[in-house]
């Protein structure tokens, strides 16, 4: 599924963001722990250079805990990049971030000078509610809906810190269609640019996969049907969501399944590894290679038709 979402406010907000990176100290990046590759933005490695940066893997506690150490282990391999899991039930690890942008930004810890850190993520992370707790105060808008950060802001913080915060940002095109999938099974995308139907049997396929106990558990399964529209009318029928005839409401149980991935009512899920991002990166630079000789092949079609 390729998605392109790119509202006004991202396109205005990647430019601003370019003009002020000169006086960034240090990046923090909000990642969606169930989707740390994902909801990496690429952009941030193109613009950061040789910056230190803290990622955050945000919503630990509703992500799969020993998949969560193996994102941390592999993104720390990267040099000047420290990560951090956080979750809403552990609020006070958020001053965790501070301590560590002191050891980061070495230079400034017993500077006059602030450190001035950038956080940035895609809609819906949870960046604004970590800006809230950093901060111990309503600074930033919070909500369900992605896209709710609109304007560049900056938060003074204790221990010399100030906090310049940015709309969250999606990338222009989502090249790997397995990143958009995901993006939209975990919220990140507003349903009006997507089809629920179609990501919720891109999450049953792999809920079906890779975490079956979790799908016999939850729905009380004896035996786990091992195709996605399977899957889906079983769980429809469970829940009632049939027309006349028993025919499966789609649309209702698509819903019912996504909400409850996303509430961790499943229980705790994480939608990628290291391991397969790293075959999706080589899937992907084929795809490239493949659009590349196409567009070359037409080029030369062109001009022998002159």
């Amino acid at each position: 599924m390729a998605i392109q979402w790119y509202p006004g406010h991202m396109h205005k907000a990647s430019k601003e963001l370019k003009k002020i990176l000169t006086q960034v100290d240090i990046f923090i990046e909000v990642l969606d722990a169930r989707i740390p590759f994902s909801s990496e933005n690429p952009m941030l490695a193109e613009i950061r250079g040789d910056k230190p940066c803290i990622k955050i893997l945000n919503k630990s506690d509703l992500a799969d805990p020993e998949k969560t150490q193996q994102w941390q282990d592999f993104l720390e391999q990267e040099h000047n990049v420290k990560t951090i899991a956080l979750s809403a039930q552990e609020p006070e690890r958020a001053s965790d971030i501070l301590e560590l942008c002191h050891k980061m930004v070495p230079g400034k810890s017993t500077s006059v000078k602030n450190i001035q850190a950038l956080i940035m993520g895609i809609p819906n992370v949870g960046k604004s509610t970590l800006i809230n707790t950093l901060a111990g105060r309503q600074i930033a808008k919070t909500g369900n809906e992605p896209a709710v950060t609109k304007f560049q802001q900056r938060i003074k913080l204790e221990r010399g810190i100030v906090l310049v915060d940015t709309p969250g940002m999606l990338w222009p095109n989502l090249e790997n269609p397995h990143t958009g999938y995901r993006l939209a099974v975990t919220g990140a995308i507003k349903e009006t640019a997507v089809d629920n139907v179609d990501i919720a049997f891109y999450a049953a396929a792999y809920f079906i996969k890779q975490y079956p106990d979790s799908l016999k558990s939850r729905y009380e399964f004896v035996e786990l049907p091992d195709h996605e529209m399977e899957l889906l009318e079983a769980i429809g029928a469970k829940r009632g969501c049939l027309r006349a005839g028993g025919q499966v409401e789609l649309e209702r149980v698509s819903k019912i399944l996504l909400t409850e991935f996303r509430s961790a009512m499943l229980g705790k899920i994480t939608l990628e590894t290291p391991a397969m991002m790293q075959q999706e990166l080589v899937e992907l630079v084929q795809i490239r290679a493949a659009k590349a000789a196409k567009k070359e092949a037409r080029k030369k079609k062109r001009q022998g038709s002159r």
